[in-house]
């Protein structure tokens, strides 16, 4: 059995695996690096529909998601444009991610709705934002004003 202080850590680790994963995906595409998009060498057209705005998501939101910031949002974003790219590039070619090359987008999808629903984890700048908040809404001790009557 794991112990659980090691359930923050591991869900770090896997948001931060999927988010940069999808950055990659997004830098492919918008900038033609890591092999292009699907594997072309080249970038998508700037604006063409849906491509280029699904990577611009997996851009901006897998480095979002990378970073732990507004992770929420993003993941559940990001897994809303991955559940639109499986149901209307790959669900037409067949009804299961095997046959219909749909793997990828399924599994993003859903590892990002877990993200979205568990949130970043304990080693993300969300995180650290709550922590500062919290710090400073305390109370200073020489404050006068925070002495009860």
């Amino acid at each position: 059995m794991v112990p659980a202080r090691l359930n923050g850590p591991a869900l770090s680790l896997f948001r931060m695996v999927i988010g940069l994963l999808f950055l990659c995906h997004g830098m492919a595409s918008i900038f033609g690096m890591l092999g292009g998009n699907q594997g072309s060498g080249k970038a998508i057209p700037v604006g063409q529909w849906p491509g280029w705005w699904a990577a611009l998501i997996q851009l901006v939101c897998g480095g979002l998601v990378l970073l732990g910031l507004v992770t929420r949002p993003a993941a559940l974003l990001a897994s809303g444009s991955m559940a639109y790219a499986y149901f209307t590039v790959h669900q037409s070619r067949g009804m299961l991610p095997i046959g219909n090359g749909g793997e990828l987008a399924a599994l993003f999808c859903w590892s990002l709705v877990l993200i979205a629903v568990l949130g970043p984890g304990s080693w993300a700048l969300d995180a650290m934002l709550r922590r500062r908040r919290a710090i400073t809404a305390l109370p200073h001790p020489a404050d006068p004003t925070s002495v009860p009557a």
